[in-house]
């Protein structure tokens, strides 16, 4: 009996995440911590199981110790098949060659042996850094029904944001007829999503093709997909109508958190119809302690808190000493933030402790910007770390 898949999933988690400064220094960016109990990383894979799809290659490549780990053998997005599943996909030396990825398309080229064992009819190329919750098989159906060679799912932004996106423009039917890449008069508000279907065969041959090009960057967005659609292939647009932030910068990953506060928030996780996993940390039920006042936030399992919490999203095992305040800020796991200290407009990341008496952020920090602290940092006691600073090393305090 021979053995195939409809769709296999290619997920790119190998970006740097340079715009994330201290918080991608050791990690990948699909790693980063969200909204307290996930990783950017679930969302996308669980998109892939909500839709049906159950096999996964990740295509790792810059610090991906963390994220191996976490994904392991995929077991809590039940990933963890015999024919299937979910594959981490380093780059590796061949007979021939051995080369760091050189750009989205070569990813998938130099793993073109792992697709090809599932002979699948179609490739799903999707990114690790993006928070949404979309049904795949439904752009899927589209793209079958319209006998594309490629699919392109696209969200329309306002007109001021379009010039930061690639642009799709499109025929009343759908069909895209033109690429524009952050064009500085955009003819349409249609923004790739960055997520693509593709027929298998069409995919691999025009992968094999860019690579035999000694000009192409070997990718998708400026050279496979322009090349596809310069030689007449039939190129939809799904138009995608829910939320999806693109958390590649400190300011879009911070609005995106806040976006999960509140009674009706603008983004929902605790929806059970399509639910979002993750490899939660074991840890025990959180401690309120008698004079703690709390308001709009998000608290995870293993939190000890004493002091004030406002419009804040805690990750697990965070500390929050005796008339210490935290506003506005997103607080990773295993951070400790002592006794009087004040914490507003921040993100702090994994295992950094904030000193007795330390103020970090600013109260009217929207003109400054947020106050970003890498993890394994120490801030002394009393120490200060003004809003819209990026902070990767320890913080003295200056006026001893």
């Amino acid at each position: 009996m021979i053995r195939k898949k409809k769709c296999v999933a290619m997920l790119l988690a190998g970006g740097q995440g340079s715009r994330l400064y201290a918080l991608t220094n050791n990690i990948a960016k699909p790693a980063v911590s969200f909204g307290g109990k996930y990783r950017i990383i679930d969302f996308p894979l669980s998109n892939c199981v909500n839709s049906g799809i159950d096999t996964v290659g990740v295509l790792t490549q810059y610090q991906p110790l963390v994220l191996n780990d976490y994904i392991g053998n995929g077991q809590p997005w039940d990933l963890d098949r015999a024919f299937g599943g979910v594959h981490i996909l380093s780059p590796y030396q061949g007979k021939h060659s051995s080369d760091w990825y050189k750009g989205t398309a070569n990813a998938i080229y130099q793993n073109l042996h792992f697709l090809q064992q599932f002979d699948p009819d179609y490739v799903l190329v999707l990114s690790g850094d993006h928070i949404y919750k979309m049904n795949y098989s439904i752009m899927l159906n589209y793209h079958r029904a319209n006998n594309a060679d490629c699919t392109i799912a696209a969200i329309n932004v306002p007109i001021e944001e379009a010039s930061r996106f690639g642009i799709l423009n499109t025929n009343p039917d759908g069909s895209i007829y033109e690429f524009e890449e952050k064009p500085k008069k955009p003819k349409s508000t249609l923004a790739s999503m960055g997520i693509y279907i593709f027929s298998a065969k069409k995919l691999y041959k025009y992968l094999e093709e860019d690579s035999k090009n000694p000009n192409s960057s070997n990718d998708f967005g400026k050279d496979v997909l322009p090349k596809m659609l310069a030689d007449g292939a039939k190129m939809m647009a799904y138009e995608f109508k829910g939320y999806w932030k693109d958390v590649g910068t400190v300011d879009s990953l911070y609005e995106a958190n806040m976006d999960l506060l509140g009674d009706n928030p603008v983004f929902d996780v605790s929806d059970t119809s399509w639910k979002i996993q993750s490899r939660s940390p074991l840890a025990p039920p959180h401690y309120i302690g008698d004079n703690a006042k709390i308001d709009n936030s998000i608290i995870m399992s293993g939190c000890e808190i004493e002091g004030t919490l406002e419009n804040s999203v805690l990750a697990s095992s965070v500390i929050i000493g005796k008339g210490a305040v935290v506003k506005n800020s997103i607080i990773m796991s295993d951070v400790t933030i002592g006794e009087g200290a004040v914490v507003e407009y921040s993100i702090i990341d994994e295992r950094t402790v904030i000193g007795k008496n330390a103020k970090i952020g600013n109260a009217k920090a929207e003109g400054k910007g947020i106050a970003l602290l890498g993890r394994d940092i120490t801030v002394e006691d009393g120490a200060s770390v003004i809003g819209g600073t990026i902070i990767d090393k320890d913080v003295k305090r200056e006026d001893k």
